[in-house]
């Protein structure tokens, strides 16, 4: 049984990568936040659970304006999976940190779970991921950063 065209999941998709890439560049998370309704659901396996939107927009909005949030401004998408039998979109987004100057790239990966609820907005998310991946990734990142700042 398909509850929305393939194309509506697909545009409602690259709406979502647009504007998280556009809250990344800018540090204004709240048109991303946007993207949910108002019941929805994110489970995000460090931080907790939040319900609601606001409860989204003020942890997204804390998160990501507060280091190391703030340092990772690029969220390419690695891979997607579209279901749209059931209105899920599975991907595995790269949490990619700014350039510590010399245009290497610093990236850990989630897999991310989000479930369509249509007119463009999502009802649940999910993020998939492993913290010891993130923090290895951070220090390196870190480290280059430091190594690069020395005269």
């Amino acid at each position: 049984m398909t509850y929305w065209a393939r194309e509506e999941l697909e545009q409602a998709f690259e709406t979502y990568q647009r504007v998280a890439a556009d809250a990344g560049r800018t540090g204004d998370w709240a048109s991303w936040a946007d993207l949910f309704t108002e019941d929805a659901e994110y489970v995000e396996h460090l931080y907790g659970t939040m319900r609601g939107r606001e409860a989204i927009r003020a942890w997204i909005s804390e998160t990501m304006s507060t280091y190391p949030g703030n340092a990772m401004p690029a969220f390419p998408i690695g891979w997607s999976v579209i279901d749209e039998d059931k209105g899920w979109v599975i991907c595995q987004v790269w949490n990619r940190m700014e350039d510590p100057g010399d245009g290497s790239i610093h990236q850990a990966y989630n897999v991310t779970i989000l479930k369509y609820a249509g007119d463009g907005r999502w009802s649940y998310e999910e993020d998939i991921y492993n913290p010891a991946h993130f923090a290895s990734m951070i220090k390196a990142w870190e480290q280059r950063k430091t190594e690069l700042a020395r005269p």
